[in-house]
């Protein structure tokens, strides 16, 4: 009998239940804490403000630098008086006004973009020229046009706002796959409904990178435009508030409008933003 047809006996262990372990394990209490986001974001936060207070206290000058409890004293001051809390309402107001057209052009252009040639060179053309110009720099011709008011506001916050949008939601459509581009033609969607109903949805992670960055833009674009030409129409907001306390020199005051900028960043971006990626793209698995 040749070796290859020998026939090996077959044998099977027999393996200990598993029945008394434990189907899961739980995580020691530190890494549980560890886990949450907030918690990890505040000890930052805190770590930073407890830096700022030893710096400010070694350096022992208020006019300088304020410190930190200094700081917050001034800007719950400002809170319960209510003066910093219509400071911020004028400025949000004017904002959301030039993000929302900002917004609307940058849909448009982009729109126009995928759909016609015409669209496409107009918009490199457009974004090559305007993309690199600071929305500051166009104050003074915002003045000659508008004059001192909201408008001139408005107007450097819809150039803040479009170029980087329009940018970042045309590179996300052109990286629409071609079988979902296919899908949407086989269902007869041309022109304005494929661009709602195909390009939006797949291209949702480019446009909400865009819509983050518009806004960092307009928000910081706009306490620079008060901080330049200060109150609009009679009424100040935020960069107004910083302006003016810098003038009659309440370093701490100055301290909790620059607080009051960071504090509305962090709440619209772990608020608004964050909440719209978990209901979307982060839902639909299109982002980790």
């Amino acid at each position: 009998m040749s070796a290859s047809s020998v026939r090996r006996e077959e044998y099977e262990v027999v393996l200990a239940p598993l029945d008394n372990l434990p189907l899961e394990r739980e995580l020691p209490l530190f890494q549980r804490l560890w886990q949450q986001g907030w918690l990890r974001k505040s000890l930052i936060l805190l770590l930073l403000a407890l830096a700022w207070e030893l710096v400010a206290r070694y350096q022992a000058n208020d006019l300088l630098l304020p410190s930190f409890l200094q700081t917050a004293r001034a800007f719950v001051e400002g809170l319960s008086s209510g003066e910093l809390l219509d400071k911020v309402a004028i400025s949000l107001a004017v904002l959301v006004k030039g993000y929302l057209v900002g917004i609307l052009l940058a849909f448009l252009l982009t729109t126009l973009a995928v759909s016609t040639q015409f669209g496409r060179d107009l918009l490199s053309t457009l974004t090559a020229m305007f993309n690199p110009l600071p929305a500051i720099a166009l104050l003074p011709l915002a003045l000659l046009w508008f004059g001192l008011g909201e408008n001139s506001l408005i107007f450097v916050l819809v150039h803040s706002v479009l170029w980087a949008l329009a940018l970042n939601t045309y590179a996300g459509f052109l990286g629409v796959s071609e079988t979902q581009r296919m899908a949407g033609r086989n269902y007869g969607l041309k022109g304005l409904r494929f661009v709602l109903f195909i390009l939006i949805p797949a291209a949702l992670p480019s446009i909400l990178a865009g819509l983050k960055i518009g806004w960092a833009f307009a928000w910081r674009t706009l306490i620079a435009a008060e901080l330049v030409f200060g109150a609009s129409s009679g009424k100040g907001g935020l960069g107004w508030y910083i302006f003016q306390n810098r003038n009659e020199l309440y370093t701490d005051k100055v301290f909790a409008g620059l607080a009051a900028v960071i504090l509305i960043g962090l709440l619209v971006e772990n608020l608004v933003f964050a909440t719209l990626e978990r209901v979307t793209v982060k839902r639909w698995g299109m982002q980790r």
